[in-house]
């Protein structure tokens, strides 16, 4: 059976009856070779249609050398290997492409860290003295309150307000940097 060689008053009635047939006669058995390829039953039906398509679109140019039933195998073989091939690349570029979001956001999540720890390191050497000096006691060596003021020997309400002051003197100084919820927890209430 060579669908290209269909010819007569009747080609159009002839080719349809004569591809319907091949296509019923070959199609379940197709589907069942393209399955075990490419391993889903929904892409392997479409390789399968795709090479009906192809060849009912491309009769009077196809010229089958061999069976119908090998020239329709070798055309699903390839048709399906196309598609796992399609299927690596397109992995490969999603990796690739998470790859690059990644490093992106890791590079700029670095960049803005360095930048606040900068700003940070400017605003603290800004406060005066008692403040800076409370401060760094407070939030780097965590101390309480009452430890600070046995350390520095002087009253509690002294090192409430000093820290007061100094938590006030850092917002006002990067707040326009990070918003108000990383400025409470940084710098806290």
């Amino acid at each position: 059976m060579n669908i290209s060689k269909i010819e007569g008053p009747d080609l159009n009635r002839d080719r349809e009856q004569e591809f319907e047939m091949v296509f019923k006669k070959h199609f379940k058995s197709l589907h069942s070779y393209a399955c075990t390829i490419v391993k889903d039953e929904v892409m392997a039906e479409e390789m399968v249609q795709n090479v009906f398509c192809r060849l009912w679109e491309k009769t009077d140019q196809i010229q089958i050398r061999e069976s119908v039933s090998g020239y329709l195998y070798r055309s699903v073989y390839h048709e399906s290997l196309n598609y796992l091939k399609h299927l690596k690349v397109r992995e490969a570029y999603q990796t690739y492409s998470l790859n690059q979001m990644e490093t992106h956001d890791s590079s700029t999540h670095q960049l803005e860290l360095k930048e606040l720890e900068e700003r940070l390191d400017v605003a603290l050497k800004e406060l005066p003295e008692k403040c800076r000096t409370i401060f760094h006691m407070s939030r780097f060596e965590e101390l309480k309150y009452q430890e600070i003021a046995d350390r520095l020997d002087i009253p509690l309400k002294m090192v409430e307000n000093q820290m007061g002051k100094a938590l006030r003197l850092l917002r006002m100084k990067l707040v326009d940097f990070l918003p108000a919820s990383i400025l409470l927890f940084f710098l806290g209430h």
